[in-house]
């Protein structure tokens, strides 16, 4: 037996204007192009406006990547000094995502959904490490 309630199927959100509801109605081309970079745009203004964590990552990121731009002395070290940032923001992306989806499945406390939350900011904690050490071994070894 679950521990799952038995719940009625959600109500069904509004789509934008020409968004596919089934897997045959799937858009092709410019066209998935475009509904991709819709849906891409909603998702970084959303991580912007409801994110702190997302928001501090970014303001960092603008400040530093120039930095390793900067300091790299080929094109390899720039982009070893860039790419952890950028994954920093990727990892923090897909952390808030998993936070999303617990939050939308309830309020109660369950302790998977404790773990999920914990395992996407050790993800992010592991980017950071990530990051320093290229930046160490990278500037530290010329």
């Amino acid at each position: 037996m679950s521990d799952v309630p038995n719940r009625e199927p959600a109500a069904r959100l509004p789509y934008p204007a020409g968004l596919p509801r089934t897997a045959h109605d799937k858009p092709v081309g410019l066209r998935r192009i475009a509904l991709a970079f819709g849906a891409t745009s909603r998702g970084l203004a959303g991580a912007f406006r409801n994110e702190a964590a997302f928001r501090q990552e970014l303001a960092v990121a603008v400040a530093v990547i120039p930095l390793g731009l900067w300091l790299g002395r080929t094109g390899m070290e720039r982009a070893l000094l860039v790419a952890p940032l950028l994954n920093i923001l990727i990892v923090e992306l897909l952390n808030s995502a998993v936070e999303a989806a617990v939050d939308r499945i309830g309020s109660e406390r369950h302790e998977l959904s404790g773990l999920a939350k914990d395992l996407g900011s050790a993800a992010v904690f592991v980017s950071f490490v990530l990051a320093g050490t290229v930046w160490l071994l990278v500037l530290l070894g010329r």
